[in-house]
């Protein structure tokens, strides 16, 4: 079990399965900047996130913005929706005589990706809101901005261990500030902290050789 003070950012998830370099910059070295991406998904999670919009529509209690922790997991964050759907088998909410299942929805601006970022992120919310509220999750949906549409998930035993042992990792590398070296792909150009993370200077090239470069290169 983690105390609080030990707790990692929740979101920080997603970046650490896209690139460790990126999330040991912005969430170790707390280096950030933002490109029309992550705009228009900071402004997606605006919407979703005022938490002044509790509403129940007919069986379903939508919850905007819900604070959510794990003690076991060592993490901290909000669910951008909670859905607490009516059923017989689920949990008593307080105000309520009725018993709920909670669903976990996630808000991501682009399309369902090939990668599996969006599924942890969503599977380590879950995970959360089973520790808080005593319960079992087996489904959480991803809105993707662009088609517009849900994506079902199934928060799988797979998921779960996967989540399990990335965070591990996380709690390392936040322990001894270590921030991993470049390791160039085709996703480094749709990067927010390219300018930051300077991802040409690989292990064959020293920085100093790159800074001549530039220097010859404004000179000329």
């Amino acid at each position: 079990m983690y105390t609080e003070d030990e707790y990692l950012q929740l979101s920080g998830i997603q970046h650490f399965a896209f690139c460790r370099r990126q999330w040991a910059l912005a969430y170790i070295e707390q280096q950030w900047q933002e490109n029309v991406r992550t705009a228009e998904g900071r402004i997606l999670h605006q919407n979703a996130h005022d938490a002044s919009l509790k509403e129940k529509r007919g069986e379903t209690i939508i919850v905007r913005a819900m604070p959510v922790s794990s003690a076991e997991l060592g993490i901290s964050g909000e669910c951008d929706v909670v859905e607490f759907q009516e059923d017989e088998k689920g949990i008593t909410l307080n105000q309520y005589s009725k018993r709920y299942r909670a669903v976990p929805i996630e808000y991501k601006r682009g399309s369902p990706k090939a990668e599996d970022a969006d599924l942890l992120q969503l599977t380590a919310q879950a995970m959360c809101l089973e520790e808080m509220l005593c319960c079992e999750i087996s489904v959480g949906y991803i809105y993707y901005g662009e088609t517009r549409r849900r994506l079902k998930v199934e928060i799988s035993e797979e998921l779960r261990e996967k989540v399990k042992e990335m965070l591990g990792e996380m709690h390392q590398y936040y322990e001894r500030s270590y921030t991993p070296t470049v390791k160039r792909t085709k996703s480094c150009n749709a990067c927010s902290l390219k300018e930051i993370c300077l991802p040409v200077l690989n292990k064959k090239r020293s920085v100093k050789s790159y800074i001549m470069e530039k220097v010859e290169e404004a000179i000329e």
